[in-house]
């Protein structure tokens, strides 16, 4: 039983603004999974809640990202509690790994292991809730939080993939793979550069573009690895741009919906393809005709997840939010944008308009979230107004001038990747004065006295 100064303690927390703020928060992401969620069952299928829900006892589908879900969480705890919850959730999975191989239960559908992280992170969420009062309680809910937002943003995702093919019977693919030709069909050069490299390329590539998100864990324990001593969270990291931009990104799905080059122009080195819905079997090694492009009618199972690029998005938020970080973090942050770049293209999932709208879409968002929390004044409304309008001329550039940008390449192209740089350019010269500004003035060394 709680004490009455207790509930009052809780009480008079959750009058407070910014607890009202996370209340509301948590309200409105539990109904938007809900409304996925019966969205998906009208299409026969599991929503995001249904999927996490299973994945207490079946096989995960994510065994990674639930333990990269749990390290997130546990920076709110101690040393202590660390090796305790980490030492629950490997029994937790032995104990699983153990009874399904008893019952001979398959898991080639899954991972052998995740299980335990899920289940350590609700138990957190338990003793937060029984044993917890005042501003551990919420520093600990807030990890609670944290961890799992990673998890349900990926069922999320999942689910608004699955939405964006039911409901978008027609693709624009011919109009993003003609206005490609102002960038010289990158897609199809990095395809065949990737089937030169062989299988082990294609592995290491295959891996880097499965793990994003546990990169992005990575690098946000950096980001995070104080939060245990300061006992509170800083005002802006890497998780909270990633999430915004799963959140944004499929809304743009839904407005441009594009297959992509290995689904659209045949089927390729690495994929099933379009098979009979594909125009031809040209990719990678015969660039498509310019001809007058018109929408076309694709099936219900293939995601419509290519404008913009929402994994080069994750990616430059990583590269950019791994600067701060020490030499070999800055090294990984380089190393994923590039690889995930090379795979995005070379795997014939993406068209190069799709990256570099992909891009100019972090950055907005990042300088978004970084106006938010510094308090919006009149650079962070101008460099967010100014990477908005770049993103939607180069939607509607990509819809209604692909004909121009193939005939006039040599014109269009460098536009492309001039109005790319111009938002990359502004992005670090504001940042860099707002670090400036944040930054603590050097107090002068005292003089000695005179005697």
């Amino acid at each position: 039983m709680f004490s009455r100064t207790s509930c009052r303690t809780t009480f008079a927390a959750w009058r407070q603004p910014r607890a009202i703020l996370w209340a509301t928060a948590g309200v409105a992401a539990l109904g938007f999974l809900i409304t996925l969620e019966i969205a998906a069952r009208r299409y026969g299928l599991p929503g995001p809640i249904t999927n996490q829900a299973r994945e207490l006892i079946f096989a995960p589908q994510s065994g990674f990202l639930l333990y990269a879900s749990m390290a997130l969480m546990m920076v709110v705890l101690t040393w202590r509690q660390r090796f305790i919850a980490a030492a629950a959730a490997i029994g937790i999975d032995v104990a699983f790994v153990l009874v399904r191989w008893a019952a001979d239960a398959k898991t080639t559908d899954g991972h052998p292991f995740g299980n335990g992280a899920l289940w350590v992170i609700l138990g957190c969420a338990v003793i937060a809730v029984t044993r917890r009062t005042g501003q551990e309680r919420v520093l600990l809910l807030k990890g609670v939080g944290l961890g799992l937002l990673l998890v349900a943003g990926r069922k999320t995702g999942d689910t608004w993939l699955l939405i964006t093919a039911k409901t978008r019977p027609v693709v624009l693919d011919q109009y993003v793979a003609t206005a490609d030709h102002a960038l010289g069909d990158p897609s199809w050069l990095a395809g065949r550069i990737v089937t030169a490299t062989g299988p082990i390329g294609a592995h290491v590539l295959d891996f880097v573009y499965i793990q994003l998100a546990v990169a992005a864990a990575i690098v946000a324990l950096y980001q995070l690895r104080n939060v245990a001593v300061e006992r509170r969270f800083p005002g802006h990291h890497l998780v909270r741009t990633f999430l915004v931009i799963g959140l944004l990104g499929p809304g743009i799905y839904m407005i441009f919906p594009v297959v992509g080059p290995i689904f659209t122009y045949g089927t390729g080195a690495f994929g099933t393809g379009g098979g009979h819905w594909a125009l031809a079997n040209l990719w990678p090694d015969t660039l498509p005709p310019i001809n007058t492009p018109q929408p076309m009618s694709y099936d219900e199972v293939t995601p419509r997840n290519c404008m913009p690029s929402l994994h080069t998005a994750w990616a430059t938020a990583i590269f950019i939010h791994s600067r701060k970080g020490p030499r070999i973090l800055r090294f990984a942050g380089a190393f994923w944008l590039i690889a995930t770049l090379s795979a995005t293209l070379g795997f014939g999932y993406h068209y190069g308009v799709d990256l570099i709208a992909g891009v100019v879409f972090a950055l907005t968002i990042e300088e978004a979230l970084r106006s938010h929390e510094r308090g919006w004044d009149r650079s962070g409304i101008q460099r967010v107004t100014y990477g908005a309008t770049v993103f939607a001329v180069l939607l509607v550039s990509y819809r209604y001038l692909p004909m121009e940008m193939a005939r006039h390449p040599w014109v269009f192209g460098p536009l492309l990747i001039l109005a790319m740089i111009s938002v990359v350019h502004g992005y670090v010269r504001t940042t860099k004065l707002w670090d400036l500004k944040a930054a603590p003035a050097q107090q002068p060394e005292p003089q000695p006295e005179l005697v």
